[in-house]
Formats: structure tokens, sequence, C-alpha cells
């Protein structure tokens, strides 16, 4: 297909982005040619717009970025017979070795070649996006596309939450970005006996508490330590899902699960973070889980399922549409943290 699209291009080594007109990119012949119809920002993309240290180091402009959509296959490549034109679908943003060690062991999501769409490739705030058809998601075609565009993080949600048994337990949610807001309603539908959300943010909170959150704590406003004692029975958390990255929040973390518990984290901290290893690790025997996106593609089928049973309704937490081009009041509001998941619309 040729032509022009309008794309979002992170067009500097500096703060921002552009809208441009570039060429629709052609597909290989195991590649599929995507008509973006939803797209949503990602704490990732905030990173890169705003050109933190950790984008610095990572990406290299001019290109497209974005990883988070659902959209139309318009165009298919000689080799691919696994979908077909009209199908709708979504991406695993991860582009793995298939090769490695990990790959070959069922663990592709820890590939050691890991590329991902959108950071280290051309991604999707666009019109149209070209990728392997290995790494599409097939979506039903009565799934709203702002709901089939947040299944990749809320699958980073779900691979926290379930790491670990929830069945029965307490968990503790640390950070309410949308992320942390869908782990919120994934621990609920899991069976946990109580979900506690922990952030700065009341606006977020709220939207945790919509979403299964059966308490919010406001740790700028309340102990969390001590709130936590209280609503434990003095024994502390079953499982910490550590969203923040934030040094304080994580030792928080750290010290609010109980003995034999488990900590998962997602999180990115863009500093080293002090933890009491001895105390809060080694005495208490508690499990450490490092998260990194989803398993392929168990995790997916998870997601797909809580969607479909209406077990997890992720409604709540899109408060936001906006056109393509009014991507800056998107970005504006995420890095304010004043929404949910804001959704483009190209």
């Amino acid at each position: 297909m040729n032509g022009k699209m309008k794309a979002l291009i992170k067009h500097h080594e500096g703060y921002g982005a552009q809208l441009q007109m570039v060429d629709i990119p052609a597909i290989k012949e195991n590649e599929v040619l995507i008509k973006v119809k939803a797209t949503s920002i990602c704490g990732t993309d905030v990173h890169i717009y705003t050109w933190d240290q950790w984008s610095q180091s990572r990406v290299k402009p001019p290109y497209v970025f974005g990883h988070e959509f659902s959209g139309e296959v318009i165009e298919v490549g000689s080799k691919v017979t696994s979908v077909v034109l009209g199908d709708h679908v979504s991406a695993e943003t991860h582009l793995v070795c298939g090769q490695c060690p990990q790959c070959l062991t069922g663990n592709a999501h820890i590939c050691k070649e890991t590329k991902i769409i959108g950071v280290d490739t051309n991604g999707c705030f666009a019109e149209y996006v070209a990728l392997p058809a290995s790494n599409l998601w097939k979506n039903p075609k009565d799934m709203p596309w702002d709901v089939a565009s947040i299944q990749e993080p809320m699958g980073n949600a779900v691979h926290t939450v379930l790491s670990g048994d929830v069945a029965g337990k307490t968990v503790a949610i640390i950070g309410c970005g949308p992320i942390g807001i869908m782990a919120a309603g994934v621990a609920k539908a899991a069976g946990a006996s109580q979900v506690i959300a922990l952030d700065l943010n009341n606006y977020r909170l709220e939207l945790a508490a919509a979403m299964g959150a059966t308490t919010a704590i406001n740790s700028g406003e309340t102990d969390p330590l001590q709130k936590i004692l209280e609503l434990t029975n003095g024994n502390g958390v079953d499982v910490v899902c550590e969203m923040s990255g934030h040094p304080v929040a994580m030792d928080q973390g750290f010290k609010m699960v109980t003995n034999g518990g488990r900590v998962s984290i997602l999180s990115l901290p863009v500093q080293p973070v002090q933890i009491d290893v001895t105390n809060d690790i080694v005495f208490k025997g508690i499990t450490v889980k490092g998260i990194t996106g989803r398993k392929m593609y168990e995790t997916w089928q998870q997601v797909s399922s809580l969607l479909k049973s209406g077990q997890v309704n992720v409604e709540p937490m899109i408060t936001h549409h906006l056109k393509l081009e009014e991507f800056e009041e998107g970005f504006e509001l995420m890095i304010q943290g004043k929404c949910g998941k804001v959704v483009l619309n190209p």
C-alpha cells in the first residue's frame, strides 16, 4: 500500500513530539499492515515524550513511537497464514529472537534479544502500523476498539498480580497509574480478600476503587505502614504489587509485606533504591519477582478471558478519548496524573 499517513514522531533528542506526514510502511512477507483504530498512551511513552534519563539512554529519534493499539488487518504478507484481511487485532509488543534458551523453554517474555515496538522500532501512534504476524493477537469483533487497545498494559497488570496465588489473600497495589488501577480489578477478580491501593493522587485512587480496590490510602496523608497493620490485624499484606518505582514507596512495600509473602515489581526506578535486604527479605523469607512484559502468550489468554467474562471491566479507567492531533493534551493529562487511560484515535 503506497501513500502518506499521519504519525506522531519523536522528532528530536528533547522534550515533546511532532505530528508529521510520513510514508505508509511497506510490509515484508511475514508481516501485516494494520489500520490503527485506537491507540493508548503508556507511561513508557511519557518517558520518551519528556525525554527523561531512561529514554535518553534507550531510544534513537526520529521515529514513530507508541505501542498500545487495536486495529484492522488491511494487507498481509505472502507467507502469513495466521490472520486474514478484516481481522481485528492487537499486538504483543515484545519482538523476540525465538532461538535463545529463554525463548526455547517457554520464557520468550525474558528473551535477552528483546526489542520493543515503539521503543526500539517504529510504533503505532499513526494511521497504519506494520508488524510481524506472529506478534498479533486476534480480538473478538464485538470488542470496542478502545478496550482492545489497552489489553497490552492490562497484560502487565495480570502478569504482576498473577505471578503467584492471590485467592483469599490481602493484596497491596503501590502506585495507581493506569496499570496499577487495572491491577486492582485483576486482584479482586482473582479472589483477593482485600485489595489495598496506595498512591498520592486522590483522583487515581478513586479510579482504583471503581475498579475493585476495597481500601484506598493516600500515602501523603496517612502513614501507609500503620494503616496496613490496622487493616491486616498487625500481620502485613500477603502480596505487594509495586507499580510506583519511587524509592520510598518501594521500601515501604518490603516493610508492609508479611513473613513468607510476595513482592512483585513491575515499576522501573530511575535511580538506585535502598532496601533492607537482611530484615525485609531474608529474615522474612519472602519471594521477590521481577515482572517484565507479558508471558507469551499465556497472559494474553488470561486478559482476553477476564474481559470476555466481564470479571474485569476496564471502562471506568478509560477516561479520555482524543484525536491523534490532540496528543499534547493527552500527554499533559498523563504527566499531571489527571486521567486514567488516554486513548488517541488516528
